[in-house]
């Protein structure tokens, strides 16, 4: 009964947070992170996403596909990079896209794999966010969120550790920051680059769950071009 009530204790929600907007002299930085938008009969919605490569965006596999594997057609999904109250640095229709191989099972999302490249009509003028290798605090979290879609929001102080198979974070997030980059600066300079080793998937309003960037992402990307060892 007492382990009971613990559980219990643990599954009632907790007042929601989220990220601090960014700066609008620093959004110039990440322009490569952008909505990922979906349109359907009288719905709209929006996750995060990041551009990897001039026609690639890195996002989470539940923003396209939803949490029981049903596919949004690409036509319906639409990237818009950098955007910042009403403008934007570019954009492009989708021309088709991938989720992990092991995301769904049965119709229900494993979060361990939700992870999602898409192939964008076009490559953007942009330069692409790389991808990097170490996994350790400082993490940052930027993305756009229900209570505020209209301009970046981050936090560039997370602590975390890995959870099993994935990060788990101490900053919260909120919905819409699904499928935004969980990046880390590789290097002690302050002008050492950002590199993107995670994406975002849940939270619980006291934590948040990022999915690892993996062999099956790192697969599909030119070798040394995009990955950082």
């Amino acid at each position: 009964m007492r382990l009971l009530l613990a559980l219990l204790l643990l599954a009632q929600p907790a007042a929601a947070q989220d990220l601090p907007p960014l700066p609008p002299e620093d959004h110039a930085q990440f322009t490569a992170i952008g909505r990922v938008n979906t349109r359907g009969y009288n719905r709209r919605g929006m996750c995060s996403g990041t551009l990897i490569a001039p026609a690639l965006v890195l996002t989470a596999a539940h923003c396209v596909a939803g949490p029981e594997g049903d596919p949004v057609r690409p036509e319906r999904l639409h990237f818009v990079a950098g955007w910042f109250g009403g403008s934007y640095a570019d954009h492009a229709d989708v021309a088709s896209y991938e989720v992990h191989p092991d995301a769904y099972e049965d119709h229900r999302l494993d979060i361990e794999h939700d992870l999602a490249l898409i192939t964008l009509a076009r490559p953007l003028d942009i330069a692409p966010l790389t991808l990097g290798s170490i996994s350790a605090p400082p993490f940052a979290l930027v993305g756009y969120h229900d209570l505020r879609p209209n301009r970046l929001s981050a936090r560039f102080d997370c602590d975390g550790a890995r959870d099993h198979a994935l990060l788990r974070l101490d900053c919260p997030v909120r919905p819409g920051n699904s499928g935004g980059p969980v990046m880390v600066r590789e290097g002690d300079a302050a002008e050492a680059p950002w590199r993107v080793i995670g994406v975002v998937s849940a939270t619980n309003a006291r934590s948040s769950l990022a999915v690892p960037v993996d062999e099956w992402l790192r697969a599909r990307l030119t070798r040394g071009a995009l990955y950082t060892p």
